[in-house]
């Protein structure tokens, strides 16, 4: 006899959604690195992107992968995503691909990570007639050509993100990013790397913006995949004020996500379209489509994930404001943040460089960087400055935490690109816009070629 398992029980009370994330709380011999990225998926005969069905297209991927021992992850009889240990592998609204890679210890297993995954997916695409991109936004396709996936999540979003904002449907088909997840040791640890990489996020959006070009054009945007979250939806995308007053905590973020409205409620593997309710009505058990019923914590770990500002809280903290792109890049990010969060010195040097900064500043970052790039100033500072001063605190967080791999080098070479771009004084959308100008008619199928993996 096959035992029907117990549903989850009911969340009772505000406190038992705090205590979830303050659950996260780790001790520092204890703090890991969840490295994630997404990349565009194209089909090589004609640089489309790649349809969801057929012999050269997502699922065909998908299906390789789990052929090579990851386990399928289905929705209605079909794959849309894969596990393999604490690695995953999800299927974006757009085809894109996302690798969210297992805590690990230093950046050189992080890397590694990357590199194995690429390098399957590379072998995989030379099969298929397929490559793969990383760059912050598809410079070609149009919204409303790119193919669409098989997740009853995105179509519920697909209806309501344009009641939210102007540019939510590009956010959702058209950009690919990189993040990187990271731990705190109790409240007081959380807030102060919360307010630090929350102001510091626009700086990551202009030394990586890469991302230039909207439907074969310049968009007048170095990043368009960060200008795309400024006018997605206001009510869970930018930067919350609110973390840098008094009584920053927990509980005040669970305040927040509680006003925040949900998108969907997933039951008995389907998706409940609920998008525009707060959560705070849901836990009063006022869902007209679930009368009486109250969420479990898995309703609230699935919330916690519809909230978009350039940092988020879960049971970690997740930097959000870079483009995709290739592979140094890649390690650059999480080498940034681990470099600045990670090491008691440097986190006391990064609070100082924002230390002065105040809303207006945070808010003029967050709108101009994706247009600027580097050349903006801040609190009368040029943000060149204060990305290569960011770069070096980064660096000697990573020389002080001394990880080395087994040729004795530390993990602080992975920012040596930054270093680069900083040098140059441009981003690397600049580089993009020159290669393209210098391309012809087809540049832009050219660029993506280069740009493979």
């Amino acid at each position: 006899m096959v035992e029907t398992p117990s549903p989850a029980p009911a969340v009772g009370h505000v406190r038992e959604l705090v205590e979830w994330l303050e659950a996260g709380c780790k001790a520092p011999a204890d703090w890991r690195i969840g490295t994630e990225h997404e990349k565009f998926v194209y089909v090589a005969e004609h640089c489309e992107r790649a349809p969801y069905d057929g012999p050269a297209g997502i699922q065909a991927v998908l299906d390789r992968l789990a052929a090579g021992g990851w386990e399928r992850v289905e929705e209605t009889g079909r794959v849309v995503g894969l596990r393999k240990g604490r690695q995953s592998v999800t299927l974006e609204p757009g085809g894109q691909l996302e690798l969210s890679g297992a805590p690990l210890a230093t950046l050189h297993e992080t890397c590694d990570e990357i590199n194995d995954h690429l390098y399957e997916l590379r072998a995989i695409g030379d099969a298929l007639g397929l490559f793969f991109v990383g760059i912050g936004s598809d410079p070609l396709t149009p919204v409303d050509r790119v193919p669409l996936m098989p997740k009853g999540r995105y179509g519920i979003m697909r209806r309501y993100m344009p009641t939210r904002g102007a540019l939510g449907l590009d956010m959702m088909m058209n950009t690919a990013t990189v993040q990187v997840n990271l731990d705190f040791s109790d409240e007081r640890d959380m807030v102060r790397k919360f307010r630090t990489a929350l102001a510091l996020q626009p700086i990551l959006a202009a030394l990586l913006a890469n991302s230039p070009f909207r439907a074969g054009r310049p968009s007048g945007y170095l990043s368009w995949r960060s200008h795309a979250w400024s006018d997605t939806d206001p009510d869970r995308c930018g930067i919350p004020e609110f973390v840098f007053e008094d009584g920053m905590g927990f509980e005040r973020w669970t305040d927040y996500a509680l006003d925040v409205p949900m998108y969907f409620v997933y039951r008995d593997g389907r998706y409940i379209d609920v998008a525009g309710i707060p959560f705070r009505r849901f836990l009063a058990g006022q869902l007209d489509a679930l009368p009486g019923e109250r969420p479990t914590l898995r309703d609230w770990e699935d919330h916690l994930t519809t909230i978009f500002s350039e940092t988020r809280l879960k049971r970690f903290l997740e930097m959000r404001s870079a483009d995709a792109g290739p592979w140094k890049r890649l390690c650059a990010l999480p080498a940034l943040w681990t470099g600045v969060l990670y090491d008691a010195t440097a986190l006391d040097e990064a609070e100082a460089l924002v230390r002065s900064w105040g809303p207006e500043d945070r808010e003029d970052l967050f709108l101009e960087a994706p247009r600027r790039g580097l050349g903006l100033d801040v609190a009368g500072r040029p943000l060149l400055a204060v990305a290569a001063e960011l770069v070096e605190i980064a660096r000697g967080g990573l020389k002080r935490r001394a990880r080395l791999n087994p040729a004795g080098d530390d993990e602080s070479g992975f920012l040596d690109v930054l270093t680069t771009i900083v040098e140059q004084g441009s981003t690397p959308a600049e580089a993009l816009l020159d290669t393209w100008r210098s391309g012809g008619q087809d540049g832009l199928d050219r660029l993506l070629v280069d740009e493979a993996y």
